[in-house]
């Protein structure tokens, strides 16, 4: 079973790429996890964008700007590393 780099487990759902050309993975991190539709973008024009199963998101544009909630928090938008 893959692992994120978070070290949980995880099943990929589903997988491909989308009308946008833009590629995606849906995650199934077990019923546990607080967001139960998980799922991973990594856009054609280099940006990128996780909804985890924390409930965070981060989006990052490819360019150097990024934006990530926390779960159940509010945006924090900068510079950031990515949260997957």
């Amino acid at each position: 079973m893959p692992q994120d780099n978070r070290g949980n487990d995880y099943a990929v759902k589903g997988s491909g790429t989308n009308t946008q050309g833009n590629r995606y993975d849906a995650r199934d991190y077990g019923s546990g996890a607080p967001n139960q539709n998980s799922y991973h973008y990594s856009n054609k024009d280099g940006g990128y964008y996780y909804s985890n199963s924390d409930g965070s998101k981060y989006y990052n544009d490819g360019k150097g700007s990024s934006t990530y909630t926390p779960p159940g928090g509010t945006q924090d938008s900068g510079n950031s590393t990515g949260k997957s």
